[in-house]
């Protein structure tokens, strides 16, 4: 499709429903190719900082959107877009302390925050009493 149809086709009224759904699916695939910062941890390329929290108890035993069973002893992740099974190396700026995870769920769901890590391995991190804190991810696979 392409801007020239939508302005040469008959009528006014049709020219400009066109150019307007021209434009949107236009707008669309743009936003779709712009990238955020949860995509960009790749293998391979430099730490990124993110805002890390953890989920316990009341998830515990439930199923994870990967299938799993949550155990809160377990070392995983929640992250909204990196692929289930993705290993990372999460480190804790404030103490250095560090551990590895993998991806098995979705979340966090909270404003600010970029991983949900298990009760476990929040509290290798030494986060279990702070409950947030500024984390580095290093994609492992």
């Amino acid at each position: 499709m392409s801007i020239w149809w939508a302005l040469s086709a008959s009528p006014d009224k049709g020219r400009w429903t066109r150019l307007v759904i021209v434009l949107s699916i236009l707008s669309m695939g743009a936003s779709a190719c712009s990238s955020t910062r949860h995509a960009s941890v790749r293998p391979g390329r430099a730490e990124t900082t993110m805002v890390a929290s953890w989920y316990g108890t009341k998830y515990h035993g439930r199923q994870t959107a990967s299938g799993e069973v949550y155990d809160m002893n377990d070392l995983t992740a929640a992250h909204r877009t990196l692929p289930f099974g993705t290993r990372l190396r999460v480190t804790h700026v404030g103490n250095a302390r560090s551990v590895v995870v993998e991806v098995n769920d979705r979340g966090p769901f909270i404003a600010g925050r970029d991983l949900d890590l298990s009760f476990g391995a929040a509290k290798k991190l030494g986060m279990v009493e702070e409950g947030v804190a500024r984390v580095k991810i290093e994609r492992l696979n």
